[in-house]
């Protein structure tokens, strides 16, 4: 653990000669109040220094690309769209706007307005500033206080010969008091600073509440459009196997079919109408929860979007490290701490050294009312108290080893937290590219399967295929069609999640260009 500076050890002084004879001792003398001197200023540097680390955050790798691979300018076209990655780029702001859907940008205004969960946020970060000026105030300004006293009591009296043993007596008194400890080796600006670094906490975390906030309504309003586009193709699929389970009752009956193939296509509709009943229950309970992240109870949740009504942002970027590191709000709160735990130190190691504190009351007093407001009744004092800590136990440098420990841990808690930040956007990074390799598979799968379902509509037609085999046609590509819908509603949440992974500058920091400012 280093620190600011060093103590003097001052060789010269302990390397001096001693001298014979008056001049020897005029010289002694004024070497020995030049060691006075130079002892008072070493204290008064002392107090100025820092006694714990610095607080600044462990140099961190700076990778050349965050996943495994180097990563691709683009991604595959899927549905005739490619994402370009930008690398370098800002984060962007407002990024939900990129989606290009209108009430998408009102349900995420509505949540940041109107959330209890950041209001309480506001609320807890409001306090944490007001408690930080408390201290301040307590710490570094003198306290004055004004006191009255009024009592009545029996004493021992003065032992006179023949006089009483015990004394009644009235007391008044009333006095302005004042006090301050002057802050010699920084333990109350130290502890300031803490407190000023924990407040630090309370705001970055309440900025990644409000992101958090924006990505869950984002993610919710994506998940209740693909859970509705799902739910209308199984209805659709079900309407066809109702259809099929009807012909092939008809050919039992006629007796071409046995009924092993009734029970078959009466099986394939209760799984489809299994697999529908859980999709609804998925919708209701991702509309409540949007509800809720909106500030509505239940009963008021907002209706699901159209899945086509979302566009998907081509345009993404990729924060360098360096940027990346002061992006994140998650990250930002760890370099606080790391701040809070470096001062915490500090303060433990300043109570192991002096403490000085004036004390000074002015006032008036006496034993009876017109005495204590006469002229004769002033009184006052002042004192100076000097406190040297001997013994506690060892409770003082244990305290100061605990500190020490609590700031390497959160050294620790910082890297973890950085690299943690690194595997979240690899991660979706990478999610991102096989998302658009996946459904550029489906929709290939979809739109042979569309071909061929036409085709056979075709030749239905013209009475070359019975029906059966045009709705076994349009079954299959219904089939084709609900895979494609999961993998877009993915794709456009995983684009939603590295928005939020890239996190947001400070303000101040370099613009973002406006085709990725959602402007």
């Amino acid at each position: 653990m280093g620190t600011d500076c060093n103590p003097v050890d001052g060789p010269a002084l302990a390397s001096a000669p001693h001298f014979a004879g008056a001049p020897g001792r005029a010289r002694a003398a004024a070497i020995h109040g030049w060691r006075a001197a130079f002892g008072a200023a070493a204290t008064i540097a002392l107090g100025a220094c820092s006694f714990g680390p610095n607080g600044e955050p462990p140099a961190m790798p700076s990778p050349a690309h965050y996943g495994v691979e180097p990563q691709p300018a683009q991604t595959v076209a899927a549905l005739g769209v490619a994402q370009h990655f930008t690398t370098g780029a800002q984060p962007v702001p407002q990024w939900w706007r990129l989606f290009e859907s209108t009430a998408l940008n009102e349900l995420v205004e509505e949540g940041l307005r109107n959330s209890p969960t950041l209001a309480a946020a506001d609320r807890h970060l409001a306090a944490a500033h007001e408690q930080l000026r408390a201290q301040i105030g307590a710490s570094l300004l003198p306290s004055v206080d004004l006191v009255g006293q009024a009592s009545r009591g029996r004493d021992l009296g003065i032992p006179v010969p023949g006089g009483p043993n015990t004394l009644l007596y009235n007391e008044f008194i009333g006095v302005v008091q004042a006090q301050y400890t002057f802050d010699l080796f920084g333990a109350a600006r130290k502890a300031n600073a803490a407190r000023s670094a924990r407040v630090e906490i309370d705001a970055y975390q309440r900025e990644a509440a409000r992101r958090a906030l924006a990505t869950n309504i984002v993610t919710a309003t994506i998940a209740a459009a693909m859970l509705r586009a799902e739910i209308d193709a199984t209805e659709r699929l079900i309407a066809l196997a109702g259809d099929q389970a009807h012909d092939t009752e008809r050919h039992y009956e006629l007796g071409s079919l046995t009924r092993g193939d009734v029970s078959t296509a009466r099986q394939s509709i209760a799984a489809l109408e299994v697999s529908v009943a859980d999709l609804r229950q998925r919708l209701t309970v991702t509309r409540h929860a949007l509800a809720v992240l909106l500030g509505r109870t239940p009963d008021a949740a907002p209706p699901e979007p159209e899945l086509a009504s979302l566009h998907l942002p081509q345009d993404l970027p990729v924060v360098l490290p360096s940027d990346l590191l002061r992006a994140r709000p998650d990250i930002a709160a760890a370099e606080s701490a790391l701040k809070a735990a470096a001062d915490d130190v500090g303060v433990a190691t300043a109570q192991l050294f002096p403490s000085l504190t004036l004390n000074a009351s002015m006032g008036q007093g006496g034993f009876n009312w017109p005495l204590a407001l006469s002229g004769a009744g002033a009184i006052w004092s002042i004192a100076a108290t000097m406190s040297q800590a001997l013994f506690h136990g060892g409770a003082l440098v244990a305290q100061r080893r605990a500190a020490i420990d609590t700031y390497e841990a959160a050294v620790f808690e910082y890297k973890q937290t950085v690299l943690a930040a690194f595997e979240n956007v690899a991660d979706t990074l990478a999610s991102l590219e096989h998302d658009a390799q996946a459904l550029e598979a489906a929709s290939g799968a979809a739109r042979e399967a569309r071909e061929a379902f036409d085709d056979a509509t075709s030749r239905h037609r013209l009475g070359a295929l019975p029906a059966a085999s045009a709705r076994g046609g349009e079954q299959q590509y219904e089939a084709a069609r609900l895979e494609e819908i999961r993998l877009i509603g993915r794709r456009l949440a995983d684009t939603a999640t590295l928005f939020q992974a890239m996190g947001e500058l400070p303000a101040g920091s370099s613009q973002t260009p406006d085709h990725l400012a959602g402007k």
